[in-house]
């Protein structure tokens, strides 16, 4: 199980090769100042055991279906797809509360004086209303999907 959730593996469909991981290594996810990297399976596998033997399960009855039905072998049907392919994660990451992103990030060590006074008043806002980090945070590691509309008050 350990092998599927290594970047090796998950780039090694061309689906998502040619498309997503592309547009990771453009972000702060893959290359930034202290050199610590986001891998696919940080953000898209849960580390729990229990809910990663979910994930790999439903992967198997969604994911895997669509690689052999070709449903996203190509750019343009990926494209097709993204919108799709993106609420059906977002939703999950809501539900989950953004689990894999609080493995990194935790609202209680931000040092909300350092940021700027826009991004002080979102988290404040967010804290007080309750909000999950995938709420505002769309497109923070791939581009956004044609037809997305942004999240209330973002």
């Amino acid at each position: 199980m350990e092998l599927s959730n290594t970047e090796t593996f998950c780039v090694s469909c061309h689906e998502m090769r040619n498309t997503v991981y592309k547009e990771l290594q453009e972000t702060v996810h893959f290359t930034n100042r202290t050199g610590v990297r986001a891998t696919c399976s940080d953000c898209h596998v849960p580390k729990e055991w229990h809910y990663k033997v979910l994930r790999k399960i439903q992967a198997s009855f969604n994911e895997l279906p669509k690689k052999i039905m070709g449903t996203i072998d190509t750019p343009e049907k990926f494209e097709a797809q993204r919108l799709a392919l993106a609420n059906h994660v977002w939703a999950s990451m809501k539900a989950s509360d953004s689990r894999e992103c609080r493995n990194c990030h935790s609202m209680g060590s931000m040092d909300v004086a350092k940021q700027s006074r826009p991004a002080q008043r979102m988290h404040r806002a967010a804290l007080e209303k309750g909000q999950t980090c995938i709420e505002c945070h769309q497109g923070i590691a791939h581009k956004l999907p044609a037809g997305w509309n942004p999240p209330p008050g973002n």
